[in-house]
């Protein structure tokens, strides 16, 4: 199916930051997925870019009749989707479009506008497409954007009974036991400083961020343990080659911070200073390699790499005076994570870097 094929491309092209612009995400991303589901694009009455709402714009209106707008699309950059849900509802409001949608290429929120509720309480599904499996991204473009059902009105449909319907309240209660265990075992930054700042305003004084991480992975009140099996020589198998993902977790698990690079042996006398200097070698040998990572969505409200360290942390100056490197002119990148966030940092470096180059970056696994 081509909708598969093109979310299947999406996606590799997310992994490796490809789309750095809301241009790129358009003509990349949205365009492309808006052809493959019958929509004709180059037709600007039923397609129209930067439909004009009381002198401001929307990037997309899709249009049946032609000039009668049916769905609002916003186009943000990779990660830039905040707050940029009420001027989008604004649009909606004034000529009463039924369905609006936000993404940034890799994020797509489906809102009913006349719903009531504050704006959250409005979308319909949100979709991650590095999240969900491909089937289901599928079954949600055509659901709620293909193009005839639209036309006739059954995508309207759907949405208003998926909206409705009572599961989605059981699947967000099943879901909270989960999300509350992800977060405990893979911990965002700002909720390991959240933990480490009511320590400080507690006892005086600041625990260290890993120490933060130890606390919450003892919390687990589950864990599934799987059992390792024997090895006897008798009914063996090779064990499986270790991934870059799974060097990086061994080697920020010890005390010793080595890894090479192009042959070349390097020494870190911490996890942070690995960091730095991981991604100095990969700015000097990939000179797109930044500009990709920057590209792809970052913490929640943190980007791990900026061109003004202001951005590393909103909101706190003190930590980006304090916990920001220059790693090569012009580029900053944030210190103040613990072991956990750096590797998911590191792997996700190495998702963006050139395929070529990350073959040459080993980490020890000894």
């Amino acid at each position: 199916m081509a909708v598969t094929h093109h979310i299947k491309k999406v996606k590799e092209g997310l992994r490796r930051g490809v789309y750095a612009s809301e241009a790129a995400v358009s003509q990349g991303i949205l365009l492309p997925a808006l052809h493959e589901l019958g929509w004709p694009i180059f037709d600007t009455d039923v397609v129209t870019p930067e439909f004009s709402v009381e002198g401001r714009r929307v990037d997309y209106a899709l249009c049946h009749p032609a000039n009668k707008p049916s769905v609002f699309i916003e186009v943000k950059k990779v990660g830039q989707q905040v707050n940029a849900d009420r001027q989008l509802f604004e649009y909606a409001f004034h000529l009463g479009v039924p369905m609006a949608i936000l993404t940034d290429g890799q994020e797509w929120s489906f809102y009913l506008p006349g719903e009531q509720g504050h704006y959250y309480e409005r979308r319909v599904y949100k979709l991650d497409l590095l999240e969900r499996d491909i089937s289901e991204a599928v079954n949600r473009f055509e659901r709620y954007l293909r193009y005839n059902s639209v036309c006739t009105g059954e995508s309207l449909q759907a949405a208003r009974k998926d909206y409705q319907h009572v599961s989605r309240d059981r699947e967000i209660e099943a879901s909270l036991p989960k999300a509350w265990n992800t977060l405990l075992k893979e911990p965002d930054s700002l909720l390991i400083d959240l933990l480490a700042e009511k320590v400080e305003d507690l006892c005086g004084y600041k625990p260290d961020l890993d120490l933060c991480v130890q606390f919450l992975n003892r919390s687990l009140k589950q864990e599934q343990i799987t059992p390792t099996p024997s090895f006897d020589g008798r009914n063996s198998h090779p064990k499986p080659k270790k991934t870059n993902s799974q060097k990086v977790d061994q080697s920020l698990n010890g005390n010793k911070f080595n890894f090479s690079f192009k042959g070349e042996s390097h020494q870190a006398r911490s996890a942070r200073d690995m960091l730095v200097k991981v991604f100095k070698l990969l700015a000097e040998a990939d000179a797109d390699f930044l500009r990709r990572f920057v590209s792809r969505k970052h913490g929640k409200k943190r980007r791990y790499l900026a061109q003004d360290k202001k951005e590393l942390y909103p909101g706190r100056h003190d930590l980006a005076e304090e916990h920001s490197v220059e790693i090569i002119p012009g580029w900053w990148i944030g210190t103040n994570y613990s072991r956990s966030n750096i590797q998911q940092i590191l792997e996700l470096a190495l998702e963006v870097v050139d395929s070529r180059i990350r073959s040459e970056l080993l980490f020890n696994d000894k």
